[in-house]
Order: structure tokens, then C-alpha cells, then sequence
């Protein structure tokens, strides 16, 4: 409990009313002492009226579990448990000491329901990091009957939000839907007619490629059949999660590092839906993680438990030691897919050289992503000198970035550098096609 402004107004205009009766001698002292015992019964009255905080309950909203990068609103009730209670309070003040990684207004105003009864507030709030957060208590600010107290009381709120890897593109079928339009497209028509696993017998018919002719089945059935192929699956896919420091680096709100999750689950579930096998690689300055490729749903949870369970690291890469450890980890040609990036010309040199060793022996798709603040620093007007040098650095850094991946496309790596929301598109796509061409 302590004193409002009004209370404290009122004080000092006491105050002020005090010392004009101490300078004017005709006036009686008798004047001060009435003055403060009206405000004394006052308070004392405005304290007997107001109910305690102990004739409320906070009514928490329930844990839940939402995407990085996505807003969820939170329902907050402070249910009055006496009639007396409920109409001594007009409305009430919360705040609430939001976590690391969780985005919220400071103040919320909790206001009563229409016909009366719990005073409540619905909040909307973002998640910010991948983190099991925990919100603890929540302070609630009240005013006494005449306003002139503040009852401040700390109320538990036993809510859990769980913030996992975004995976709002599978949950909505968007990636289902991406695979199943180019599976009536030219690139499936590739995959299913010109691949090197067998897949079913058909009539032949005018037009069909006379080398698909299966004689021996032709002579059993007294018709013409053929031979339907398709690309080969069960192969090998490995994403490679680079989790140094320079993926904490935030871009639209959200740190690098779960922009990639994000597209590397896309591809996963993408895997998994063509009949691939899917695993997983983390590292940062050592490895961390290494997850079998395997099939079926059951390996897509294990995908995203493991990816939701990695923690944010501020520590330098070490690519040297992360690829050798994933070359030696893989006894069979596959598809590796690396999520790093690089700013400096020493990282750069040093990831070339181990995704070169890597390069012999698998098929890599290197995947960064690319940073809009260089891109604002070149449009951004010069104003002066120190506009003219960030666009300078910035064109050099851009420079550097296009010669380094472009280095990576000649010795056969499949590059992708492109803006967040584009990667995912681009990812499955590379994936699709590097399919229907069988290099695995």
C-alpha cells in the first residue's frame, strides 16, 4: 500500500495551507491540526472501505506452445471474490516482468466485463527466441475507494510458454502443396520417367519412348508394356546447422539461426514426404549434435525436438573441425546441406577449404541469408561523410560476400543467398531438382 498522487496533491496543498496560517499571526494554529486530521480520518476511512488483495484471484491464462516469430494472446481475469470487492474496484493496473524472448506491453488495464462481474484483459504478445518461458508472478495496481492509495499485490501465474521452431508452413500444408504442384510439372515428369529405379509396368502406347519397351513382359502378357522409372529415393540428406555466434545476428525480428530452422524443417518435411531419409548436424565451435538420417514422421518430431532443444551459443565456428566431423560420420554418398554464413575474409577462406574436402565425395547445398541492412546502406542517401564511408564498407562487405559464393558455385556447391522469406521456396526447389537429376 502506499499513497497516490492524489493523496500526495492534497498533501502538499495541506502543506502549502500550513505555512500561510504560520505567516499570517491573526490566523489560529488550530487551523493545521483540523486540516490534517480530516486527511488522516479520510485515509483511514478510504482504507477501511477498500477491500484487501487478499478478495482476489488472479486467474492465469493457460501454457501453451507457439512458433518463434508468431504473437499469441494471453488472457488475463482478476476474479473479485466478494460483492464487496467487486464494488469497491473500477479497474485495475497489471504488469508483468516479461522473460528474455518474449515481447509484451509494460502496463495492461484491466478492465471489468460487460455485466459485471471479473475484471479482465487479453494480451498479445511475440516470441522473440526458442526458450521455455516462464511467467512467474504478476503485479496488479489498485486505487482505494477515494483514490487515495495504491494497493500493489503480487499474484502467481503458473504459465508456461513454450517457444518451438516455426513450422507454420507444414502445419498449413504449404509445402505439401508445393510438392504436389511440381508433381504434375516437368520436373516430376523427369523424376518419374527418365530415373534409374524401377517404379510400375504400363501399356505403351503412341508416343512413348520405344527404349522403355520391357520384351520379355511383352511376350508373358501378348501386349506391348513398359517399363516406368523414377528417381531414386531412400537417399541420404544431412542439415548441417551452423550455431556460432553470427547466427544469433538478428534479421526481421528473429535471430538467423531460426530462420534457418525454419527452412531446414521445411526441407526435412520435404525429405521425408519424397521418401528420403533426413538427419541432422549441429555445430559451433565443435560439434554438438548428430542426428542418423532416417524416414517416416517419427524422424520428422526427432528433427524438430532436436532443433527446438538447441540453445543459443555465442562462441566462434569452427568449420574446420565441424566438416571433418560430419565427413567421417557419413559412409555414403548424400546431400548435405549447410546453414552458415561468414562476414570476414579468414572465415571465409576457411569455409571454402572444408566444403571443398566435403564437396569430393557428396552433393552441398550451401544456404546463407542475406542481410538488408547492406542493401539499405547502399540506397540510403549521402548526407556526408560518414554516409558515403558505411556505403563504401557496405559495398565491400557485398563484394567480398558475391566472390566468396561464387567461388563455392565453381566447384560445384549449390549456392542459395536470398532475403528470409525466400529461402524456404529456394531450398526445396534446389532439393527437387538435384532429385530429378539423381546426383545422390
Amino acid at each position: 500500500m502506499r499513497p497516490s498522487r492524489r493523496l500526495l496533491l492534497i498533501a502538499s496543498l495541506i502543506a502549502l495551507f500550513s505555512l500561510g496560517v504560520i505567516a499570517v499571526p491573526a490566523l489560529s494554529a488550530n487551523l493545521i491540526l483540523y486540516a490534517w486530521g480530516i486527511l488522516v480520518a479520510v485515509v483511514l476511512t478510504d482504507i477501511a472501505l477498500t477491500p484487501s488483495s487478499r478478495r482476489f484471484r488472479m486467474e492465469a491464462p493457460a501454457s501453451r506452445e507457439i512458433f518463434v516469430g508468431e504473437t499469441t494472446t494471453l488472457d488475463f481475469s482478476l476474479a473479485p471474490l466478494t460483492e464487496k470487492a467487486e464494488a469497491a474496484t473500477a479497474f485495475a493496473l497489471m504488469r508483468i516482468a516479461w522473460p528474455a524472448g518474449l515481447e509484451g506491453p509494460q502496463d495492461v488495464r484491466l478492465a471489468r466485463r460487460e455485466g459485471g462481474g471479473d475484471f479482465s484483459a487479453s494480451v498479445t504478445v511475440r516470441a522473440a527466441m526458442r526458450e521455455q518461458l516462464d511467467l512467474a508472478e504478476a503485479s496488479v495496481l489498485r486505487f482505494s475507494r477515494f483514490g487515495l492509495l495504491e494497493h500493489v499485490a503480487f499474484y502467481p501465474c503458473a504459465t508456461r510458454i513454450t517457444v518451438v521452431p516455426n513450422i507454420r508452413s507444414i502445419a498449413s500444408g504449404e509445402i505439401d502443396a508445393e510438392i504436389a504442384a511440381l508433381s504434375f510439372g516437368e520436373r516430376m515428369a523427369e523424376m518419374r520417367g527418365e530415373g534409374s529405379e524401377f517404379h510400375q509396368l504400363r501399356d505403351f502406347v503412341a508416343g512413348m519412348d520405344t527404349r522403355t519397351i520391357d520384351y520379355k513382359r511383352s511376350a508373358r502378357h501378348g501386349s506391348l508394356v513398359a517399363r516406368e522409372m523414377r528417381a531414386e529415393r531412400n537417399n541420404n540428406i544431412v542439415l548441417a546447422l551452423d550455431n556460432g555466434h553470427l547466427m544469433r545476428e538478428e534479421i526481421d525480428g528473429l535471430p538467423k539461426i531460426d530462420h534457418m530452422i525454419r527452412s531446414a524443417l521445411s526441407l526435412g518435411w520435404a525429405g521425408i514426404q519424397g521418401g528420403d531419409l533426413v538427419g541432422l548436424f549441429a555445430f559451433d565451435t565443435r560439434p554438438r549434435l548428430f542426428l542418423p538420417p532416417g524416414g517416416g514422421r517419427r524422424a520428422f518430431a526427432q528433427l524438430r525436438s532436436r532443433t527446438a532443444d538447441l540453445r543459443y551459443r555465442s562462441v566462434e565456428t569452427n568449420h574446420t573441425l565441424a566438416m571433418t566431423h560430419l565427413g567421417q560420420r557419413l559412409n555414403r554418398r548424400s546431400l548435405v546441406v549447410v546453414f552458415s554464413d561468414f562476414v570476414d575474409t579468414t572465415t571465409a577462406e576457411l569455409l571454402v577449404e572444408n566444403v571443398q574436402v566435403l564437396v569430393k565425395r557428396h552433393v552441398v547445398v550451401f544456404v546463407s541469408i542475406r542481410d538488408p541492412l547492406l542493401a539499405a546502406y547502399a540506397r540510403q542517401p549521402a548526407r556526408g561523410i560518414e554516409d558515403v564511408a558505411s556505403a563504401v564498407a557496405a559495398a565491400g562487405i557485398e563484394r567480398d560476400r558475391r566472390m566468396v559464393l561464387e567461388r563455392l558455385g565453381r566447384m560445384g556447391v549449390f549456392v542459395i543467398d536470398a532475403d528470409p522469406g525466400r529461402v524456404t521456396a529456394h531450398l526445396i526447389s534446389t532439393y527437387l531438382s538435384i532429385k530429378a537429376r539423381e546426383l545422390v
